[in-house]
């Protein structure tokens, strides 16, 4: 679940959004000025975010985007997956290639017993909660409640 620059720039371009009175409209180039990002790029990302009810565009004299919903309605999750798409969450961390359920890596049943908890971390942590600089609602002991690795019932080695 390697999360693209896309996503880093999309999600950058959001929360200054976010930090505008509501109702602000913003051209990209203003948005991308102020949070040093390319602009063309982040106009792709902000017209995907548009097809996916996130943002609302604007044409005409008041051109731009600004925030479909509030922002304490939007989450990350939300966001990400809008970006990286709806398997966002099923892809494997570790490996970018050839980890599926028919043939699953070394870290295979590990990441399937943690990625749930982030992915509902993830959607618990709202656009606003960025925007105000707060982080994650989720405990490293939820994700990390039973070892990563245990001892393997003849002894021999460690497995997931």
């Amino acid at each position: 679940m390697k999360l693209s620059r896309e996503s880093k720039y999309g999600l950058a371009g959001l929360i200054y959004l976010a930090r505008q009175r509501p109702g602000t409209v913003l051209a990209v180039k203003t948005v991308a000025a102020a949070q040093a990002l390319p602009g063309t790029f982040l106009a792709k990302t902000f017209s995907r975010l548009a097809h996916h009810g996130v943002l609302r565009s604007h044409r005409g004299r008041r051109r731009g985007y600004e925030l479909a919903r509030n922002p304490r309605e939007i989450s990350v999750r939300e966001i990400l997956e809008d970006i990286e798409g709806p398997d966002l969450f099923a892809r494997c961390i570790f490996w970018s290639e050839g980890c599926s359920e028919q043939r699953p890596c070394l870290l295979h049943e590990s990441w399937n017993a943690i990625r749930p908890r982030i992915a509902e971390s993830l959607a618990a942590l709202t656009l606003a909660d960025c925007a105000d600089g707060r982080t994650a609602p989720i405990a490293l002991s939820q994700i990390a409640d039973r070892p990563s690795f245990e001892r393997s019932s003849n002894g021999e080695g460690d497995s997931c």
